[in-house]
């Protein structure tokens, strides 16, 4: 494999604008070596998202009528989904702590392998890896 997809919607930590997730997405492309082509579903657009569509009806037609007061309870729902058509969903819960707030600069914006696509090039993107320096 040379090359991964990634779609996502335009909310939150998934949003075509946000730095970080750019630069961590640099990372990735440098570390496996990966091109990365990046597509963001236009704003106010993330029910076109198939996932969305596809898992969580199951998901919310599994958990209903029980009560969510634990985070575990959660994921022990949203793991025990199932349907007749095959689909099985893993789930486990992410204890680690995230640092909030982080700010990229410029100049950290400027280090990255970035390319627009000729399509909206703001929501679409490519992120080539970068050679590393001997």
């Amino acid at each position: 494999m040379r090359e991964l997809t990634i779609t996502a919607d335009c909310g939150g930590s998934n949003g075509a604008r946000v730095r970080l997730r750019k630069v961590e997405l640099q990372k990735l492309a440098d570390e496996s070596g990966l091109t990365l082509k990046v597509h963001h579903y236009p704003p106010g657009t993330s029910k076109w998202n198939k996932i969305e569509h596809r898992l969580f009806c199951h998901i919310t037609q599994n958990w209903r009528g029980q009560p969510l007061e634990y985070r575990l309870a959660v994921v022990e729902l949203i793991g025990a989904t199932t349907t007749k058509t095959g689909l099985t969903v893993e789930c486990a819960l992410d204890e680690r702590t995230y640092e909030k707030g982080i700010r990229i600069k410029k100049s950290e914006m400027n280090r990255l392998d970035i390319a627009g696509d000729a399509f909206h090039p703001e929501w679409n993107y490519t992120i080539n890896p970068r050679r590393s320096e001997p």
